[in-house]
């Protein structure tokens, strides 16, 4: 059985971060364009602050900082996000 940290490392380094990066590259492209809107600083800073968040989950992996069980909380809610996004 894979370990849940390895895979959650994994979901959040090859499919949530380069999201993350694609989006937020799409709204500073409307910054530069002057035509951004204020929802689209919003979702900036939310997106932001949501790849830390990321970063932090692989950090705490790296360092053996989570415990299976919050690896597991975090995979499951990651996973219900990407099937939101499906729909």
């Amino acid at each position: 059985m894979p370990n849940i940290k390895d895979e959650l490392k994994e979901i959040v380094e090859v499919t949530m971060l380069p999201e993350v990066e694609l989006y937020l590259e799409d709204l500073l492209k409307l910054i530069e364009n002057n035509e951004a809107t204020d929802d689209d600083m919003d979702a900036i800073k939310e997106m932001e602050s949501f790849m830390v968040e990321l970063q932090n989950i692989v950090e705490a992996i790296n360092t053996n900082q989570i415990s299976d069980v919050e690896a597991a909380e975090v995979y499951e809610k990651i996973m219900d996000l990407l099937e939101e996004s499906k729909e």
